[in-house]
């Protein structure tokens, strides 16, 4: 039987479920609303409102019903049925389709939902011959809230700091196992609330490829930035010079470092890497500055690569001392970055090998979304 649709309140569905303060939860919840009417579809014989002689019963409403989940506390409305009434999946399995409804939706995001495994889901709920209309209607659904978080707009909203870091994972390309560069983008808007913009894989690192990315981030409404913090790569600072005119650029400090104690002996990279840290860590850029003259001055013979490589850097990696109303700790590096990559690699570990990119995307955007959400 046909499972019509309203298309446009699915829209608006799809777009209050992305700007909840728990997007997965909204998902989870729209996904239970779905089954539970083709549960009652199924037990009455037809669909809502339509007139046929197989029909074996009526609706008569809706009634609020509480479901305690993993993710957190729904509140669903359940139809109400005239004879023998109706008693959703979830009360009769409640453990069962709890994890089997956490699974499909995080499903979602890894590898896409199938036609075939949502027919399986509802199946082991006891909802049996589910139409293809039916099926397809909720496959579009949670694959169109994947897209729908991934491509969100980003105007209204003014983000004066960005946060840009690389990730390298393998996937697989062209029956190819290659190491991806995958770009994440972090921002901060004007209240201080943190969150992620962009996760975008790459094939090359190249100014053209980043410069297509942030052009992506401007179509949906970024505007250029005071401050943008990331490591020195060619590319990458090329482009963000093409694309963000008038920002700043601050080189990561902490990448910087490793620059500069690469063409340093390793038995004097410890003593040598506490003299540089106090660079940064001066009241005023002045000051930074005259410690860094100084320990130009002190190693320029002993480590000249390592001197000249600190010399060409430098003006770059203080500019976050024209910012004090900013937290130092934060804007001097892309430190910030760390613990969310070691999540996110703690993730993608287990999986190893990523059959294509579209599927590393849609692993990371899970927990990118309660990412944002804390």
């Amino acid at each position: 039987m046909a499972h019509k649709k309203n298309t446009t309140n699915l829209t608006e569905l799809l777009l209050q479920c992305v700007t909840q303060p728990d997007p997965m939860l909204s998902m989870l919840e729209w996904l239970c609303t779905e089954l539970m009417e083709a549960e009652v579809d199924q037990q009455l014989g037809a669909v809502k409102s339509q007139r046929t002689d197989g029909r074996s019963g009526y609706r008569c409403g809706y009634r609020p019903r509480r479901l305690d989940t993993r993710m957190g506390t729904m509140y669903l409305m359940v139809p109400k049925v005239r004879q023998g009434g109706y008693i959703p999946f979830f009360v009769t399995e409640r453990k069962r389709s709890e994890a089997m409804l956490v699974q499909v939706v995080q499903e979602a995001f890894v590898q896409g939902v199938s036609t075939r495994k949502m027919e399986k889901l509802a199946q082991s709920l006891g909802i049996e011959n589910l139409s293809r209309s039916q099926v397809s209607e909720m496959t579009k659904g949670l694959n169109e809230q994947v897209e729908e978080f991934r491509n969100r707009s980003l105007a209204g909203t003014a983000y004066p700091v960005l946060w840009v870091d690389a990730l390298y994972e393998k996937v697989r390309v062209d029956g190819r196992i290659v190491s991806m560069t995958v770009l994440i983008v972090c921002s901060v808007d004007e209240n201080g609330h943190r969150n992620i913009i962009a996760v975008e894989p790459m094939v090359e690192e190249s100014r053209s490829t980043y410069g297509v990315l942030f052009q992506n981030l401007k179509d949906r409404g970024l505007s250029t930035p005071r401050l943008i913090i990331s490591d020195a790569h060619s590319g990458l600072v090329s482009a963000i010079r093409e694309s963000f005119p008038g920002a700043s650029w601050q080189r990561c400090k902490v990448h910087f470092m490793r620059n500069i104690l690469a063409y340093v002996p390793q038995k004097e990279k410890k003593s040598f890497a506490a003299v540089l840290k106090e660079i940064w860590l001066a009241p005023t850029a002045d000051i930074a500055r005259k410690r860094a003259y100084d320990v130009i001055d002190t190693y320029a013979k002993r480590f000249p690569k390592a001197v000249q490589c600190l010399e060409d850097g430098l003006e770059d990696s203080l500019a976050f001392y024209a910012f004090p109303m900013l937290d130092a700790r934060k804007i001097s590096s892309s430190n910030m970055l760390e613990r969310l990559n070691r999540e996110i690699r703690r993730r993608t570990s287990v999986v190893g090998i990523f059959p294509n990119e579209s599927s590393y995307v849609r692993l990371v955007t899970t927990y990118l979304m309660e990412y944002a959400e804390d």
